[in-house]
């Protein structure tokens, strides 16, 4: 029987589970969820009602790298805020695996998870550093001109940063960093486009009624498909009912996690406190197989955050410190710190190619007889890989026109 984690892992929510390789997995595949339920809570937080997406992958992604170079007190508040530390041998060679996976891109889908480290020219980098984040999740180091007036604003253009249900949708995304007095920029990227296992029609979108978070009812284009999916029935720890549908996307390469409150007078920011890694995990696994008629609304969410003061609530406060951060892992030498911690993402959700919002009552009361999964409420949405868990971005729909 293997031995517990070290003891510089005492930060950790909860122990890895004594066991196997499986039971590693599976625990840190927990702190990842965890760590994006506490992401969404933490960037959600005073904006009850409104649209929101975060990409708890693009964020954890360059915390990891940073480990590498993070010593002392900054290392060990970034192993608390992320949950793991990937000093740890089994952790790492965890993630290998499961960054590898993903860059595995299967016919009709796009995925990557990567993170691009540009470097002041001239710059002098550890050999060690080097080689760990040449080797994590398809990551790479780049030399720039950071300091030169003309290169004040770094554009970063490696993937569309969106995640599409339809061929031909998203775009290149453009992030944008100042870096004026910058040795190292940090720029990751999360990209998946694929289409849905089983297409939604564009015949059978129409206009149905929403019932948004403020209450008003709105007509928004609704889709519909009727098929074999992934259903389930459940309760929180406080005793709210919500309904969770898994809709696959082609070669289930992802899905999409759908929580819907089964009332309509029941708010999304009473449900979100009760939702853990482990409801998430029990949840997913309890689902059956149902021939559905599903109603989904089309939506598009855009979002930016600062996520400073979001780490700083979490203890990462030394790292964007520049006489406290200790990052002498990256080059030997102290004066390197965090200035800025700038987070952009995109989902949007459609029928493949051009709608025409053409069906007619007369379709649901043909199938009425079929159960039924309408998402005509505010919902929460968890884009996942199904296999392993892996959250690649999480968020709320509260008013799909806006």
């Amino acid at each position: 029987m293997p031995p517990l984690l070290p003891v510089a892992l005492f930060l950790l929510p909860y122990c890895f589970p004594r066991g196997g390789s499986s039971h590693l997995r599976q625990g840190l595949l927990l702190l990842k969820t965890d760590f994006a339920l506490r992401l969404y809570r933490s960037a959600a937080a005073g904006s009850s009602g409104t649209n929101f997406v975060i990409s708890p992958a693009g964020v954890s992604l360059p915390l990891e790298i940073l480990q590498f170079g993070a010593q002392g007190n900054t290392g060990r508040q970034l192993a608390g805020a992320l949950g793991y530390t990937v000093h740890d041998p089994r952790v790492r060679e965890f993630l290998y695996a499961v960054y590898a996976a993903l860059r595995n891109s299967s016919q009709g889908a796009e995925m990557e998870l990567a993170c691009t480290l540009l470097v002041q020219a001239g710059t002098p980098l550890s050999p060690c550093f080097v080689e760990q984040v040449s080797r994590w999740a398809n990551s790479s180091l780049r030399p720039a001109a950071l300091s030169e007036p003309d290169s004040a604003i770094i554009q970063a253009s490696g993937g569309t940063s969106s995640w599409t249900t339809g061929e031909g949708l998203g775009g290149p995304a453009w992030e944008q960093v100042s870096a004026t007095s910058a040795q190292l920029a940090l720029l990751s990227t999360v990209t998946f486009q694929s289409t849905w296992q089983r297409r939604f029609s564009s015949t059978d979108s129409q206009l149905l009624p929403f019932t948004c978070a403020q209450g008003f009812t709105l007509q928004v284009p609704m889709m519909h498909q009727m098929a074999e999916v992934n259903y389930g029935q459940f309760q929180d720890s406080a005793g709210h009912q919500v309904q969770v549908l898994e809709l696959p996307y082609l070669e289930n390469v992802a899905s999409l996690f759908l929580v819907l409150p089964r009332d309509k007078g029941t708010p999304l920011s009473l449900l979100e406190p009760h939702l853990t890694a482990r409801v998430i995990h029990l949840w997913a696994t309890r689902l059956r197989r149902a021939r559905m008629d599903v109603f989904l609304p089309r939506f598009r969410i855009q979002n930016q955050f600062n996520l400073k003061s979001i780490f700083r609530s979490w203890g990462v406060i030394d790292l964007f410190d520049p006489l406290k951060a200790n990052l002498k892992g990256i080059s030997g030498q102290d004066g390197f710190y965090v200035s800025e911690a700038i987070h952009k993402a995109k989902v949007e959700v459609s029928e493949e190619g051009t709608t025409a919002l053409a069906a007619t009552a007369l379709l649901l009361l043909k199938r009425s007889r079929i159960p039924v999964f309408k998402a005509d409420r505010p919902f929460i949405f968890f884009l996942r890989e199904p296999s392993t868990g892996f959250v690649f971005s999480i968020g709320r729909v509260s008013n799909p026109l806006k």
